[in-house]
């Protein structure tokens, strides 16, 4: 399917499922949003003049938006990495290695103190996004919208496995909607964050909804790994369609 469209110039289908898993690593990220991020959300907040609601959304806005960017840029060197290496057995490889990805994440939330990873650099980063704050407009919201596009830009080991998801999805449009489908995940605590600080993390800090949460990105995960192969099963087919699920068939 996969290669017929590609010949026809026909856009590919949205992958609904990996999508899904993407918005549900966002939501259940939350509490690893909070711990590593609270501070900065509280800091950046207390910063902008207006309303703290509104204050606290323009700063999240503009960190999906920067988010969204991200994903775009990846996609489009995952576009041109395909089309230099034109094998027609990429894609199945790359939707592979996607679905293992989201199974690494899915076990990254389980097992937070055992898989966690921290990226080096991140103080040089900030520091460098602190003085690039000082340019940004005084006047609201821009400066809150400002903030949170500077905070989208600063790694951490969530945000950058999603990313590499992103990548993999080798599309500047698929992989855009995947981060910001991640991104739309955090939104809701990571605002609440952004006003009353980490003490909002309890929403989420229960253990069962967390297990849940991570077992269905797992089985997104599971299914997008073998996507290419289950679809030769005929009554697995039009349901694979339906989630948007890409192979080679």
């Amino acid at each position: 399917m996969t290669a017929n469209r590609a010949k026809t110039g026909l856009p590919m289908p949205i992958d609904f499922l990996v999508l899904s898993a993407a918005f549900l690593t966002g939501i259940s990220g939350g509490l690893h949003c909070s711990l590593m991020c609270g501070g900065i959300a509280s800091t950046l907040n207390a910063k902008s003049d207006g309303p703290a609601w509104g204050n606290a959304l323009a700063l999240n806005v503009g960190r999906i938006g920067s988010y969204t960017f991200a994903g775009l840029l990846a996609g489009t060197l995952g576009t041109a990495f395909v089309g230099v290496v034109r094998r027609p057995e990429l894609a199945l490889t790359l939707r592979s290695i996607m679905g293992l990805f989201l199974m690494l994440i899915a076990l990254r939330l389980l097992f937070p103190k055992k898989l966690a990873f921290a990226l080096p650099g991140n103080g040089l980063i900030w520091r460098f996004v602190s003085r690039l704050q000082g340019q940004l407009p005084s006047a609201y919201p821009w400066r809150a919208l400002g903030s949170g596009a500077l905070w989208g830009w600063l790694p951490c080991g969530l945000s950058t496995s999603v990313l590499l998801a992103a990548w993999l999805e080798a599309s500047p449009l698929h992989s855009s909607l995947l981060m910001l489908a991640f991104g739309l995940g955090t939104l809701p605590l990571m605002t609440a964050i952004s006003i009353s600080g980490a003490r909002f993390s309890r929403i989420l800090g229960n253990n069962g909804l967390r297990v849940s949460l991570a077992l269905s990105i797992f089985f997104a995960g599971a299914i997008t790994a073998t996507a290419p192969w289950l679809m030769q099963v005929p009554e697995l087919h039009r349901w694979l369609v339906l989630l948007g699920c890409r192979s080679l068939a």
